[in-house]
Parts: C-alpha cells; structure tokens; sequence
C-alpha cells in the first residue's frame, strides 16, 4: 500500500515538493552559517518525495532545542501550519486521509527538524 501511495503522492505534488526543498536546501549552503538551515531542508525534501512508509522521530539535545527555536521564529511555524491547513483539507474526503496524515508527518518534521530522525515505518512495527 505504501508504494502506491508514495507514487500517487509523487506525481501529484510530491516531486515538485522535494525539488523545491533541495533548491532551497542547495541555496542555505552557500553560506557556512546556512549549512545547518540547508540540510534540514534536505531531509524534509527526502521525506517530501516519498512519506509513505516512514516516521518522524522527534529528539536532540539543548542544541537542537535552540536551533528549532530559531526555525520556529524565522518560518517553520508558517510551513508547519500549511502543512496542518492542507492535511485537514485532505481530510475532509476518505480517499483524502491517508494523504492529510502524510502532511501531518511532514508538519511534525517542519515544525522540529533539528534532531529528528526519519525512519522506515518496518523499523517501528508500524504497518
């Protein structure tokens, strides 16, 4: 089922998504002090490609604390509330949810990215 969804979910907006978060991505390295902000956008273009199939695991230390702080104040809280806006939007359909839940993934990882882990759902036990 889920490499079903991960190709419904490819053509339909997820390569664009991950395009756009390795472009972005490419332009915070630049910079040395961006280096940090473009690898987390790098793992949120890797989950934007194909989420199904894999979870968030939310963690870090005082590090990671200050750094999302600092993703929360300068966008990550707008990219997680459009993440929720369009995961309750799918929602609102049966054929939706599976799609809404993905969105609700990828707004947990917009919303903290730095300390997160992506895992295979196999690893988890989760099917």
């Amino acid at each position: 089922m889920s490499m079903l969804g991960n190709i419904l979910w490819f053509v339909f907006g997820g390569a664009l998504a991950g395009l756009g978060w390795f472009f972005v991505g490419f332009l915070w390295c630049i910079t040395i002090i961006g280096v940090p902000v473009g690898l987390q956008c790098f793992k949120l273009g890797r989950l934007s490609f194909f989420p199904f199939g894999r979870e968030v695991l939310p963690g870090g230390g005082a590090g990671s604390l200050f750094l999302n702080i600092l993703w929360l104040l300068f966008g990550g809280l707008e990219l997680a509330a459009a993440h929720g806006v369009f995961g309750l939007m799918l929602c609102v359909t049966i054929i939706g949810i599976p799609f809404g839940m993905q969105h609700f993934k990828l707004a947990l990882l917009a919303l903290l990215p730095f300390g997160a882990r992506i895992v295979d759902a196999d690893e988890l036990n989760i099917h």
